[in-house]
């Protein structure tokens, strides 16, 4: 007859087990159908410059000499208009970020917040910033156009890094969504600053905004 000991073992491994399986499934990137070829950036380009609409959701991870921090990300955006809501273990419920090129509000447990650019919004009422107006090109392999920027390519002619505006952009993994290269994984420095937005789902050319 088995032991109370033997099988208070066999479940303890048992357990053990199926947390190493569940923790490898959750963070294994997901599997391309595809691969990338040289040519393949240069012929989309001038698709990915026209889109202005998109749905993207995954997660963010701020990291700094005093702290680090993640978050869930669900990002909407429709030509200047957009939808960022972020939530996650840094903040009191849910974070949403709406505006445009005009105004941008954001909501919270605490209320709701107004001011003219999200940087300076999300600075005073989340404790961090993202460079939303310049992420919104970078997110797409692009640079900001109203600003200069260098650019170096990967062995099939794809962006791998951008510095732009004092960030160091550094696109790591990429994605393929309705016939688009779109970045996957996607980290930003800028002085002791480390960004890193990993986006698990992108649905070019849709987005929910009223």
């Amino acid at each position: 007859m088995t032991s109370g000991t033997a099988i208070g073992r066999t479940l303890q491994f048992l357990t053990l087990a199926l947390i190493v399986l569940l923790a490898g499934c959750a963070t294994q990137a997901p599997s391309q159908k595809e691969d990338r070829y040289p040519g393949d950036w240069r012929t989309q380009q001038s698709q990915l410059e026209a889109l202005e609409t998109w749905t993207a959701a995954g997660k963010v991870g701020i990291r700094t000499s005093d702290d680090s921090q993640s978050a869930n990300l669900d990002w909407t955006q429709r030509n200047d208009q957009y939808r960022i809501s972020v939530s996650g273990p840094w903040g009191a419920g849910r974070n949403t970020l709406e505006g445009n090129d005009r105004q941008v509000t954001l909501t919270n447990g605490d209320g709701t917040f107004q001011a003219p650019t999200p940087e300076e919004l999300m600075a005073q009422q989340m404790g961090w910033s993202l460079p939303l107006s310049s992420l919104v090109y970078w997110v797409r392999g692009l640079p900001d156009p109203r600003g200069p920027h260098q650019l170096s390519e990967d062995d099939v002619g794809f962006p791998k890094t951008m510095d732009q505006a004092g960030w160091h952009i550094d696109y790591r993994d990429w994605s393929q969504a309705d016939g688009l290269w779109l970045p996957r994984r996607i980290v930003m420095t800028y002085d002791d600053i480390r960004t890193t937005l990993v986006i698990n789902r992108w649905q070019p050319g849709q987005a929910d905004l009223p």
